[in-house]
């Protein structure tokens, strides 16, 4: 396909943005609007019709369940703003069984979010996260976490916990009727030493959102993953 082409088909065909994120405007706990227009004014010249969008809170260890009802709340308004673009993600703290059972049911089942969205606040196949996954198994919505094979000291200090291909694939085997997505593969660190953790999993995908992008990334995403299992962002 010439490049002509392929921008034709990419206007002619339906593109969601599976990992972006809305904020507070400052000092306050209602929607930056101005930041929320600005994304869509991106949203337009890229041709990208809808984004998924979440807020989490990966700063603290241990965000309580006040904050993520706060930051679900902030997500939720940003959704209604733009309702025919924007689908919502509930940021889940696990670590907090009963309140995080009860969150999720408030996001998918009164506000009408699609999926969760994790940070590194546990690793994906830590015990901590079966029954998390098993909800989502039972509302049929796909866990998103913040993810990378890290291997510089000081990301590593900062973010203990994050999970990497190997996590993605135990919790996937464990659960092979979850529908799990590895966040921003794209984001930095040895993102072929992920993808090949993960090729042999099905029921992973990943979404190519980032700050490091390779040149070859999506060439060796898609030859290990399989084109199926690549997610814009």
């Amino acid at each position: 396909m010439t490049i002509q082409e392929k921008l034709q088909f990419l206007h002619n065909t339906p593109v969601i943005s599976w990992h972006e994120h809305v904020y507070f405007k400052a000092g306050t706990k209602e929607v930056d609007v101005d930041q929320l227009e600005n994304h869509l004014r991106v949203m337009d010249a890229m041709g990208i019709d809808r984004i998924v969008v979440s807020r989490p809170l990966g700063q603290y260890r241990q965000c309580t369940p006040e904050q993520c009802f706060d930051v679900n709340n902030l997500v939720y308004e940003a959704v209604k703003l733009h309702p025919d673009r924007l689908s919502g993600m509930a940021f889940i703290n696990p670590g907090y069984h009963d309140a995080a059972m009860e969150e999720l049911d408030r996001c998918v089942n009164d506000l009408g979010f699609i999926g969760v969205k994790l940070y590194h606040h546990y690793f994906m196949d830590d015990p901590v996260q079966f029954a998390l996954t098993e909800k989502c198994i039972d509302l049929n919505i796909p866990i998103l976490i913040h993810a990378g094979h890290v291997t510089d000291p000081e990301t590593t200090k900062m973010q203990p916990r994050i999970s990497d291909g190997v996590h993605m694939a135990n919790i996937a085997r464990r659960y092979p009727e979850a529908t799990f997505i590895m966040g921003h593969i794209g984001g930095g660190g040895d993102w072929q030493w992920s993808i090949k953790a993960m090729a042999d999993t099905p029921n992973v995908y990943a979404d190519m959102g980032g700050s490091v992008h390779d040149r070859p990334l999506i060439e060796e995403s898609v030859k290990y993953l399989g084109a199926n299992r690549i997610l814009f962002a």
